[in-house]
């Protein structure tokens, strides 16, 4: 169970949390309970995502399980430094898919004395970091890895899988697309696909040929 910074009214200084890990991970739900959290000891509170995500609802964070908080669609980081003027706590959702700004913007909170808490993917779906999070989760005073079940051998996940066959880096979607798997499940499925893929090669190749010889 995570803990909350001791208060010291004193210190002029925020701090960072990062919750992050794969899809269906439970990391929205996460974010979503320190932010009701705060906003029950009626501190001052603003949450933001990135505009591009639009799944669920165009404004409300919303996680798997339909838990939801009001939030605000933002095309760029640097809009979350203008916005967040006079904020205790800092909501972001889905870091991901900002800029690396959010970077310099969330150390800038910070040095404020805001408490910024951001959850996203570490890993794309390739299994490659993802984005500023790895610089999120090195200046972060506090970092939580959560983990999905793996859809095909029940252990602990931490790898997204993309089901869809298309290469674009940002991809929204759910189960249909993504799936959750374990190390091992990961890379079963990604030498997989490279063996299907050189299949599908040596295939044009052949046909290739054949045509060139008519």
């Amino acid at each position: 169970m995570f803990l909350e910074n001791t208060v010291n009214h004193k210190e002029q200084f925020g701090w960072i949390e990062v919750i992050c890990g794969s899809m269906f991970s439970g990391k929205t739900e996460e974010l979503i309970r320190r932010l009701k959290r705060a906003q029950f000891a009626k501190q001052r509170v603003e949450i933001f995502k990135p505009q591009v995500d639009t799944r669920y609802n165009e404004e409300m964070v919303v996680s798997h399980d339909a838990n939801e908080i009001r939030s605000t669609p933002v095309p760029a980081a640097a809009n979350i430094r203008l916005l967040a003027d006079d904020c205790q706590v800092v909501g972001i959702d889905e870091a991901q898919f900002f800029d690396d700004e959010i970077v310099t913007v969330c150390n800038d909170l910070a040095n404020r004395g805001v408490r910024v808490v951001v959850a996203g993917l570490d890993m794309d779906f390739k299994g490659n970091p993802f984005g500023p999070m790895p610089a999120l989760m090195a200046t972060a005073e506090y970092v939580t890895k959560v983990h999905a079940v793996c859809t095909s051998t029940g252990n602990l996940a931490n790898y997204s899988f993309r089901k869809a066959d298309n290469d674009k880096l940002v991809l929204l979607g759910e189960s249909e697309e993504y799936e959750p798997l374990s190390r091992a499940a990961f890379y079963k499925a990604m030498l997989k696909e490279k063996v299907s893929q050189m299949d599908v090669d040596a295939e044009e190749i052949t046909s290739k040929k054949k045509a060139a010889n008519g």
